[in-house]
């Protein structure tokens, strides 16, 4: 099966037209404008940072908090927040969460050779704006899953290029702001990069390192933060918890064959992540292999949110033109399903219940990303990304090397 477009694929990169790309910007400004007028310090994650970065200028430690979860690189990068007014933060918060969010889908877009003024880039970012709610959710929290989501495209991007050093360096930088990229680590075993490997942990652990220096508790990290993410018993955090390792348990399911079924799925999932790797080359390659590491690494992650969804959905829509994405996949927009906003579940109306639609989407995201992986391996070769017929010779050059 090769990666070769369909005849839908015409209509969609096409230049989209203006009031397209308004209503983009209205529903986009309208979530940095809610969030601005209704939270404080650019949302409730955002604030556990920023407190965590006010606590060492104060000349306590980060790791006081047992909700900051983050390496002590971290901690320098939210200092200059701190030093910021409370009602600038408010509006720069949500602007640089949202502009992550933009950048991924830009990135992901280039990486599968969309057109970046295509109807496609449009209605795909204003599908995942008002249509996913994860992405407002995040926009709401201020969380810096938001790096990853940039990070993630970008360093396929970069991959897909032959720049794995580069990519590896991207990853590395968003490891030290949050470790949730770590497992793509994988992906330069699989592709035996060993010196970029290299890059990806140098980054993170001397960034880290000399961070740690300037903290009362440079071990705080592996003292405090560790054993609260191993031992899970934040009651109040695991009803959000995503992971089938801390859903089932609450449907009556023994926490050890809960967590088996857990390791049992990711595991699978790497599998199938390798195999397609070594299978059909092309952009989906890049983006299919990359999303199932993480798709993998979030069944068994403690915590696993709503919104980490948010890294490798955007990679994987960006792949819709291609006739044999994933996204054709009725599945997959049927795991999709549950993150309709304005839906309301039964039984499931509760905020602290929604880690049940969560687990449902991630679960089911997992199985449909890994059996479709496993059935494309083993093609051969992808051909150019389409070009409007409008457009002429000149345009499919400026593209074909996208």
């Amino acid at each position: 099966m090769s990666e070769r477009k369909s005849d839908i694929s015409g209509w969609l990169v096409r230049r989209a037209s203006w009031p397209l790309w308004v209503a983009l910007g209205a529903v986009l400004g309208a979530l940095v404008a809610r969030t601005a007028r209704l939270t404080s310090r650019g949302g409730m994650d955002n604030a556990i940072v920023v407190r965590a970065a006010k606590a060492w200028l104060d000349g306590g430690s980060p790791y006081d908090d047992p909700h900051f979860l983050y390496l002590p690189s971290a901690v320098l990068a939210a200092a200059p927040q701190v030093l910021v007014e409370r009602d600038v933060l408010c509006v720069l918060a949500p602007l640089v969460v949202t502009g992550c969010l933009v950048g991924g889908w830009i990135c992901a877009l280039r990486l599968h050779g969309v057109p970046l003024r295509s109807r496609f880039a449009a209605l795909g970012l204003l599908a995942l704006a008002a249509g996913f709610a994860p992405f407002a959710h995040l926009v709401w929290l201020g969380n810096w899953t938001a790096t990853a989501a940039l990070a993630l495209p970008l360093a396929l991007l970069l991959a897909g290029r032959g720049r794995w050093v580069a990519a590896a360096a991207v990853l590395g930088a968003a490891v030290a702001l949050k470790p949730l990229l770590a497992p793509m680590g994988l992906l330069f075993v699989f592709a035996r990069r060993w010196r970029a490997l290299g890059v990806l942990v140098a980054v993170p652990v001397a960034a880290s390192a000399g961070a740690a220096l300037a903290l009362p508790d440079p071990a705080g990290f592996f003292t405090r933060t560790v054993p609260f993410l191993l031992s899970g018993d934040d009651r109040f955090v695991r009803l959000y918890e995503a992971s089938p390792a801390a859903v089932l348990p609450r449907l009556g399911v023994p926490g050890a064959l809960a967590g088996a079924l857990a390791f049992a799925l990711a595991a699978a999932g790497l599998v199938c992540a390798h195999r397609r790797w070594r299978g059909e080359e092309g952009p989906l390659r890049y983006a299919e292999t990359g999303a199932l590491l993480m798709l993998s690494a979030f069944l068994v992650s403690r915590p696993s949110y709503d919104h980490y969804l948010l890294v490798p959905v955007p990679l994987l829509l960006a792949g819709l033109p291609y006739a044999a994405s994933v996204t054709r996949s009725v599945w997959f927009w049927m795991a999709l399903v549950p993150q309709l906003p304005g839906v309301t579940w039964p039984y499931l109306e509760a905020g602290e219940r929604r880690a049940f639609r969560d687990a449902v989407t991630l679960c089911a995201l997992a199985v449909t990303v890994g059996l479709h992986s496993w059935r494309r391996a083993g093609g051969k070769g992808a051909p150019a990304v389409p070009v409007p017929p409008s457009r002429g010779a000149a345009a499919s050059s400026s593209v074909s090397g996208v």
